[in-house]
C-alpha cells in the first residue's frame, strides 16, 4: 500500500562529493526551479533510505521493546528516555565533539585581535609580518567556524528529525493497538496533540542539547583567557553570569510546570474544536453557535494566560541575551577602577570579544537548553504514558488450522466497565457453523454490537472462552470510510479482479451510484472528497467485507440505513446468496428477515432469552414478535421484483477539483490513490507574505499608540546599547595614554574626565537594561494578545460559515489550523519575532557605529549588504514554497491518523494494521521529504552568508594594517571586535527574518480563515412575534435546492403544503432527495423559491430565529464530551423533571437509571459508552425537550429495533398531536398510520396521498415499496393503513 509519487526523485545528496556537501552546493538546481516557478509536490527530493519512517520507527520500537522488558524484571516504570539515548546516542556524541570544536574556534579569536591591537597602539612590541600573521589566523578562525557551526546544525537537526519521525511511528503503532480499557483514557484530541506539540520538541531540544556542557566549558576557557589578560577583575563579570545562569535554570522548572498545565488545557480545547466540527450539523440547526463562542474562548483564555507567564519568562530570557555581555563587561571594568588597575586598548577589546564569544553559547543556548529540556521531559513523559496504556489482547482462541472452520462461544460473559456491576454480556453460548445463518435480535442497549465486539477480540471476557477458526469480515453499525477512492475503499488492500469486483458491486446494490458518481470508483470520498449519504457509505462497508471472501462474516445491522427495496436486494443477493456458505452472523432490526436465518438469539440486557429456529418459536408460541409485529404467521416471501434502481443524485456533490484520475498500475498498488487526497486543494496562497498580513497581525493584538511606543522603545534600547560600544572606544583611549604614561592618573582634570565617561558609562548599561527588559515583555504581551484575538475570529468565523464548507475541507485541515497554526503564534512566533527585530537592529547599530568609529569601513559594508540580501529574496522564493509544502504535506498525516481512530474495530477484524502503518510511513515520509528540504535550504543560506562574513572580516583585518598610520588604538578595537560579532549576528539576523517569513504563513492561515463567506445573519432587524409559529402550517412555492451553487438540483419544483397538526411520512429510495427538504427548511443552502411558515417568509427572518423555532433530529447522532444531563440540555433551560419525563419517552429512562451517576454520567469522547442506538434516543430526547410547533424527524431511529421504535411513534403522536410532525423514515411500518405520505423519487415529488388511498391503486411506488416487505408484513401494513 506505499504510496507510489509519479517518478520517485533520487535525492541528489547521495551522490554528492564533499564539497557539494560542505557548501550544500547539490541544492543548486532546486532554487533554480523554485526561482521560476512555484514547487510542486513532485519536485520534492525522496527520502533517504535511513530517514524512512518504517525504518526509524522499528529501530526505537525494538528498543523501547527491550526497555520495557528489562524494567518488568526489575519491577520499575520503563524510561523512554533509555531507549532514546541506548538508540541515537553514537551519532549524537560524534556530533557534539563538532560543537566543541566550534566553540573552540570562537574562543582564540580574541587571542589574536588582542595582538592586531597591540601592534596598533604600540608597533614596537609586534612587528608587521607578525600582524599580517594575526590577521591571517584571525581570518581562518572566522571561516572554519562558519563550516563546523553549519556541519553541526544540519546534523543535529537531521538526528532530531529522525527521533521525531520514529516516535510518531511508535505512537501510531500504538493507537492501532489500543484496548477497550485504554480508549476511555485518552482522547483523538489527545493522540493528535502528541503527534502534533510533543514531538515537536524533540527537533528543538536536539540542536541545544549539547551546550548544556559545551557552555560551562566555554565559560571556563574564557575566564582562565580573562585572568591572564586582566587578572582579578574578570571575576566580577562571570559573577554577574553565574548569576543569570542559576536564574534561567529557576525559570526551567517554571517553564516546565506551565508547559504541563498549558498541555492539558490545549488537548481540551482542541477536543471540543473537534466535537464542534464534526457536529457542525447538528449545532446549526439547533442554533447553538453563540454558546459555542462563549464555551471555547474561555477554554482558550485559560491557556492563554499560562501562555503569556511561560512568554514573558522567554522575553526575560531573550533581553539577557541582548544585555548580559554588556553587564558583564561594564562590572568588569568598574572592578578595574576600584583595584586601579591600569588597561591598554587591546586588553580594553580582548575583554569585550571574550565576553562577546560567550554570548550565543551561555546566554542564548545555555538558557534555550535548560527551557527545551525541561519541555521535552513533559513531553517524554506524556508520550510515555500513552505508549505504556493498555494494547488489545489476542483473546479469541484460533484453533488448530487443519480444523474446519466454526464460531463457538461458551458460557462467555464480560462487560466494557470493569466498575460497573452488571456486565454487558452475561453467559452466552451458540455454536455457528459454515452456511449457518445466526440472527441477532433484541431491543436497544442488549449488547447485540456487544456479542459481536467480544467474537472479534474486542471486549474483554471475563469468564468462558470464543473459539474461531478462519478469516474474519466485519460491517460495523456506523459505517467507515477512509479518505481515498471508493475502489481503494472496497478493495481494501486486495488485487483487483475485475469479475469479482463488479459482481460485489452489483450485490451491494452500488452500480446506479457509482455511475452517478463524476470519476465512478475513483472517486476521491472522506475527507474533502465527494461526501457519500449514509446509506451509500453503509453499501461501501458491506462490498467491502464482500470482497474480502472471508470465512466468518459478523455483519451489525448493516441495512438499517437503506430503505425497503434496497435492503430486500441486500439481504437476498449478499447474504442469501453470496455468503451462503459461511458463517454468518448477523445483527438486525429487520424482523422481516428472520424466517430465513438458521439460528435465532434473541437477546436482552445482555442475557440470552431464547435460542433457535423460526419454525421452532413457531411451534412453541415463543413471541418474537412481542419484539415485532403482531400475527404475522404466513410466511413465505415475494421475489425481488427486478433488481431496484437506487438513485442517490441527492447527496452527490461533484468537486470540481482538478484531480489525477489514477488508473491502477499494478494489482498491489491499490490505494496509490490514498496519498493523493488531501494535498491538490489546499493550494490558493502564492506569493510572499503581504505587508496587510503583519499589520492585521500586530493589530489585532493592540491599538496604533500601543504600537508606536513600541517601536519607540525599540530605537532607545538600541541608540543606547550602539553609544556603549562607541563611549567605549574613546574611554579605552584614555586608558591607553594613562597605561603609556601620556597623562598622569592623580591630576584633577583626569580625574575629572574618567569620572565622567564612567558616569555616563554606567547610564548608558543601566538604559540598556532597562529598555531592554520593557521591549521584550510588551512584544510578547502584543503578540501573544494577537493570536489570542485571531483564534476567536477564525473560531466565529467557523462557526459561522455554511455547512458547505465542511463538506469541502477535511477536519484535518481545519483543526490543522486550529493547533498548529495556533500553537505556532503561541510559542513560536512571538519569540522569532524578538528576536529578528533585536537582532536587525544590533546589526544597523553595529554597521552605523564602524562607519562613525572608521568611515572607509562603509566600503566593503555596501556591497556586503547587496549579496545579503540578493541571497535572501534568492532564498525565498524557494524556501516559501518548501515552508507551505511541508504546512500542506502535514495535513494527510492527522487526516490518516483520525480516520484510523474511527474505523480501528474495522483495521483489526480486517488484520489490516500492516497496511495501514505502511500508509501512515508514507505520509510521513512525504512530510519528511519537506522537512528535510526545509533544513538544507537553510544551511545552504547561511554556509553562504558566513563565508562571505569572513571574507568581510579579512577585508577589514587587513584594511586596518594597511591604514595603521592614521588610525587610533581604541577605534581599531571597536571595529574589529564589532566584525567579529557581527559575522554571526549578520547570519543569524538573515535567518530569523526568513523564520519570520516562514512563521508568518500560519498567521496568514489564520486570517484567511477569519474572513470566510458567511451564512445568512443570525438575526435581522424583523423579528417574528415570540408566539410564531402558532399553527404550524408550511408551504413550498415552487422550490428549487441545490447544496452549492453550482451544484445540480437536489429538490425540484417542491409545491406542497403541511397543514397544521397534520402527520407527514416521507419516503422514498436512498438519496431521493428526502433530508435534502430538512435543509431547504432550515436553511443550510438557499432554498430558490418560498417556503412560508404561518405566513412568514422563512428568507426575511434570522437563521437562528427560524431554526429555534423547528425541533430536528437527525440521522447521525451527535454527543459531546461531558454528562448525559449536559447533552440532554447543553445550557441548562429545564428541570430534572422535564429530563426524566423526555428519556422515559424514549424509553431510556431504566437505562439511564442504570448508571452508577445516573444522569451525571460522563460520556466518553463523541459518546462511545452508549450503543449507536443509544446515542439516537438521546438526540431523539433532546429534540423533544424543544416544545416548538414544528417537528421534523429525518431517519432518527434508524438504529433502534422496532419495539422501542413503535412506543416512540406512539408517544410522539401523544405528546406531539397538536404539532405538525414531518418523519423521514425507512421503516414503513413507523408512518404507515401517519395522516398524509410522501413519495419522493430522484429529487421530486412524485405521490402525495392518504396512505390507504396509495396502497388501493396497485401502480403507486407506495403500493410496491410495501409489497417488498413480503405477503405477511403487507398485510399487517395494509389494516394498519385503514
Amino acid at each position: 500500500m506505499r504510496p507510489v509519487s509519479p517518478e520517485e526523485k533520487p535525492n541528489p545528496l547521495q551522490d554528492a562529493n564533499v564539497c557539494s556537501r560542505l557548501f550544500s552546493w547539490w541544492l543548486n538546481p532546486l532554487f533554480k526551479i523554485g526561482y521560476k516557478r512555484k514547487l510542486k509536490q513532485d519536485d520534492l527530493y525522496s527520502v533517504v533510505a535511513e530517514d524512512r519512517s518504517q525504518h526509524l520507527g522499528e529501530e526505537l520500537q525494538g528498543y523501547w521493546d527491550q526497555e520495557v522488558k528489562r524494567a518488568e524484571k526489575d519491577a520499575r516504570e520503563p524510561s523512554l528516555t533509555k531507549a532514546i539515548i541506548k538508540c541515537y546516542w553514537k551519532s549524537y556524541i560524534v556530533w557534539g565533539i563538532f560543537t566543541f570544536l566550534e566553540e573552540g574556534t570562537r574562543v582564540v579569536q580574541p587571542i589574536f585581535l588582542g595582538k592586531m591591537i597591540s601592534y596598533v597602539e604600540n608597533s614596537n612590541s609586534v612587528t608587521l609580518h607578525e600582524a599580517y600573521g594575526y590577521a591571517a589566523g584571525l581570518s581562518t578562525c572566522v571561516l572554519l567556524w562558519a563550516v563546523l557551526h553549519h556541519l553541526y546544525f544540519y546534523h543535529i537537526q537531521r538526528v532530531g528529525m529522525r527521533l521525531r519521525v520514529a516516535v510518531c511511528h511508535m505512537i501510531y503503532r500504538k493507537a492501532l493497538r489500543l484496548g477497550s480499557s485504554a480508549t476511555g483514557k485518552t482522547t483523538t484530541g489527545q493522540i493528535v496533540n502528541l503527534l502534533s506539540n510533543d514531538v515537536n520538541r524533540f527537533d528543538q531540544v536536539m540542536m541545544f542539547l549539547h551546550y548544556l556542557w559545551v557552555g560551562p566549558l566555554q565559560a571556563i576557557a574564557v575566564t582562565a583567557l580573562l585572568w591572564m589578560e586582566i587578572g582579578m577583575s574578570c571575576l566580577a563579570g562571570m559573577v554577574v553570569l553565574i548569576i543569570l545562569l542559576l536564574l534561567q535554570s529557576c525559570f526551567g522548572n517554571l517553564f516546565s510546570s506551565l508547559r504541563s498545565k498549558t498541555a492539558a488545557i490545549t488537548d481540551d480545547r482542541i477536543r471540543t474544536i473537534s466535537e464542534v466540527i464534526t457536529g457542525i450539523k447538528t449545532i446549526k440547526v439547533n442554533a447553538w453557535e453563540k454558546s459555542f463562542i462563549d464555551i471555547i474562548p474561555r477554554l482558550r483564555w485559560e491557556e492563554i494566560s499560562k501562555i503569556l507567564r511561560s512568554s514573558y519568562l522567554r522575553g526575560i530570557n531573550l533581553a539577557s541575551f541582548f544585555t548580559v555581555s554588556k553587564i558583564m563587561i561594564f562590572v568588569t571594568f568598574i572592578t578595574n577602577e576600584l583595584l586601579d588597575n591600569l588597561i591598554t586598548a587591546s586588553q580594553v577589546f580582548v575583554v569585550v570579544t571574550l565576553f562577546e564569544a560567550l554570548r550565543f553559547s551561555s546566554t542564548l543556548y545555555f538558557p534555550m537548553a535548560i527551557e527545551k529540556v525541561s519541555e521535552t521531559v513533559i513531553s517524554i513523559r506524556r508520550i510515555k504514558n500513552f505508549l505504556l496504556l493498555d494494547e488489545i489482547s489476542q483473546l479469541t482462541s484460533q484453533l488448530p488450522s487443519d480444523g474446519e472452520t466454526i464460531v463457538d462461544v461458551k458460557d462467555c460473559t464480560a462487560s466494557w466497565e470493569k466498575a460497573s456491576g452488571t456486565p454487558t454480556l452475561q453467559g452466552l453460548s451458540f455454536t455457528v457453523r459454515p452456511g449457518e445463518l445466526l440472527a441477532v435480535v433484541g431491543p436497544v442497549g442488549s449488547g447485540k454490537s456487544s456479542l459481536l465486539s467480544a467474537v472479534l477480540g474486542e471486549l474483554p471476557l471475563s469468564q468462558g472462552k470464543v473459539s474461531m477458526q478462519g478469516r474474519i469480515a466485519y460491517v460495523s453499525q456506523q459505517p467507515w470510510v477512509f479518505p481515498g477512492t471508493v475502489r481503494s475503499n472496497i478493495l481494501f488492500g486486495k488485487k483487483y479482479e475485475k469479475e469479482r469486483y463488479e459482481e460485489v458491486i452489483r450485490a451491494c446494490a452500488l452500480e446506479e451510484d457509482l455511475q452517478l458518481l463524476q470519476d465512478g470508483d475513483l472517486t476521491v470520498t472522506g475527507d474533502g472528497g465527494t461526501p457519500l449519504s449514509a446509506g451509500q457509505k453503509a453499501r461501501v462497508s458491506l462490498a467491502r467485507a464482500m470482497y474480502q471472501d472471508a470465512d466468518i462474516y459478523l455483519l451489525d445491522d448493516p441495512l438499517s440505513a437503506v430503505d425497503t427495496v434496497v435492503s430486500r436486494h441486500l439481504f437476498e443477493q449478499c447474504i442469501r446468496q453470496a455468503l451462503q456458505e459461511k458463517i454468518t452472523i448477523f445483527v438486525t432490526h429487520q424482523l422481516q428477515y428472520l424466517e430465513d436465518a438458521s439460528q435465532i438469539l434473541i437477546l436482552k440486557d445482555g442475557k440470552m432469552v431464547e435460542r433457535g429456529t423460526y419454525s421452532e418459536f413457531l411451534k412453541s408460541g415463543v413471541d418474537v414478535f412481542s419484539i415485532s409485529e403482531k400475527g404475522n404467521e404466513q410466511s413465505g416471501s415475494s421475489p425481488v421484483p427486478g433488481t431496484p434502481t437506487v438513485n442517490s443524485e441527492s447527496l452527490v456533490q461533484s468537486l470540481q477539483s482538478p484531480r489525477p484520475s489514477l488508473k491502477d498500475a499494478a494489482p498491489e498498488d491499490q490505494d496509490t490513490e490514498n496519498i493523493q487526497v488531501t494535498l491538490p486543494l489546499e493550494d490558493h496562497l502564492e506569493g510572499k507574505v503581504g505587508f496587510k498580513t503583519y499589520e492585521n497581525y500586530f493589530t489585532a493584538g493592540a491599538d496604533w499608540p500601543v504600537i508606536i511606543f513600541l517601536i519607540l522603545v525599540n530605537i532607545a534600547a538600541q541608540v543606547a546599547y550602539a553609544l556603549q560600544d562607541w563611549w567605549l572606544a574613546y574611554w579605552a583611549n584614555v586608558q591607553n595614554d594613562l597605561y603609556f604614561g601620556r597623562y598622569v592618573k592623580e591630576h584633577e582634570d583626569v580625574v575629572f574626565v574618567l569620572n565622567w565617561y564612567l558616569g555616563v558609562y554606567s547610564g548608558l548599561t543601566v538604559s540598556t537594561v532597562l529598555f531592554g527588559i520593557t521591549r521584550s515583555l510588551l512584544i510578547f504581551y502584543i503578540l501573544v494578545n494577537s493570536s489570542q484575538t485571531l483564534h476567536n475570529k477564525m473560531l466565529e468565523a467557523i462557526l459561522r460559515a455554511p455547512v458547505l464548507f465542511f463538506n469541502i475541507n477535511p477536519i484535518g485541515r481545519i483543526l490543522n489550523r486550529f493547533f498548529k497554526d495556533i500553537g505556532h503564534m503561541d510559542d513560536l512566533l512571538p519569540l522569532i519575532f524578538q528576536d529578528f527585530i533585536q537582532t536587525f537592529l544590533l546589526v544597523i547599530g553595529v554597521v552605523v557605529v564602524m562607519v562613525a568609529a572608521i568611515p572607509w569601513t562603509a566600503i566593503p559594508v555596501i556591497p556586503l549588504g547587496i549579496i545579503f540580501f540578493v541571497l535572501r529574496w534568492y532564498f525565498l522564493e524557494t524556501s516559501r514554497d518548501v515552508k507551505r509544502l511541508e504546512c500542506t504535506t502535514r495535513s494527510p498525516v492527522f487526516s490518516h491518523l483520525a480516520s484510523s481512530l474511527w474505523g480501528l474495530w474495522t483495521i483489526r477484524a480486517y488484520k489490516a494494521e500492516q497496511k495501514f502503518q505502511k500508509l501512515f510511513d508514507a505520509h510521513q515520509d512525504l512530510h519528511s521529504e519537506a522537512w528535510f528540504l526545509l533544513l538544507t535550504t537553510s544551511r545552504w543560506l547561511t554556509v553562504y552568508l558566513d563565508v562571505i562574513c569572513a571574507i568581510f572580516v579579512t577585508v577589514v583585518a587587513f584594511g586596518a594594517l594597511i591604514l595603521v598610520e592614521s588610525l587610533d588604538a581604541g577605534h581599531v578595537g571597536l571595529v574589529l571586535s564589532l566584525t567579529i560579532t557581527l559575522t554571526s549576528m549578520f547570519q543569524w539576523c538573515v535567518r530569523q527574518s526568513v523564520e519570520v517569513e516562514n512563521m508568518m504563513i500560519s498567521v496568514e492561515r489564520v486570517i484567511e480563515y477569519t474572513d470566510l463567506e458567511k451564512e445568512a445573519p443570525w438575526e435581522l432587524e424583523y423579528r417574528p412575534p415570540p408566539s410564531w409559529p402558532k399553527k404550524g402550517l408550511i408551504s413550498f412555492n415552487y422550490v428549487n435546492f441545490r447544496h452549492k451553487s453550482d451544484g445540480r438540483l437536489v429538490l425540484k419544483n417542491m409545491y406542497p403544503d403541511f397543514h397544521p397538526r397534520e402527520k407527514y411520512g416521507i419516503v422514498g429510495r436512498t438519496g431521493a432527495g428526502k433530508s435534502s427538504l430538512i435543509a431547504a427548511l432550515f436553511r443550510l443552502s438557499e432554498p430558490e423559491g418560498d417556503i412560508f411558515i404561518d405566513g412568514i417568509l422563512t428568507t426575511s427572518i434570522g437563521l437562528h430565529d427560524l431554526r429555534k423555532k423547528m425541533s430536528v433530529a437527525l440521522q447521525e447522532p451527535v454527543l459531546f464530551t461531558g454528562t448525559m444531563r449536559k447533552n440532554l440540555d447543553p445550557f441548562n433551560e429545564h428541570t430534572d423533571n422535564e429530563l426524566w419525563n423526555a428519556l422515559e419517552e424514549v424509553q431510556l429512562k431504566e437505562s439511564i437509571k442504570g448508571l452508577p451517576a445516573k444522569m451525571n454520567t460522563e460520556l466518553a469522547e463523541s459518546g462511545l459508552n452508549l450503543s449507536v442506538g443509544q446515542k439516537q434516543l438521546v438526540c431523539l430526547a433532546r429534540t423533544i425537550l424543544r416544545k416548538n410547533q414544528i417537528l421534523l424527524i429525518d431517519k432518527a431511529t434508524s438504529y433502534v429495533d422496532p419495539r422501542t421504535d413503535e412506543l416512540i411513534q406512539k408517544k410522539i403522536r401523544e405528546r406531539f398531536a397538536q404539532c405538525t410532525v414531518l418523519n423521514i423514515a425507512h421503516r414503513l411500518s413507523t408512518i404507515i398510520d401517519y395522516d398524509w405520505i410522501m413519495v419522493f423519487d430522484s429529487v421530486k415529488l412524485k405521490e402525495y396521498n392518504r396512505p390507504n388511498n396509495l396502497l388501493q391503486d396497485r401502480n403507486s411506488l407506495f403500493y410496491k415499496m410495501v409489497q417488498q416487505l413480503g405477503e405477511a408484513e403487507a398485510a399487517v401494513l395494509a389494516k394498519r393503513a385503514k
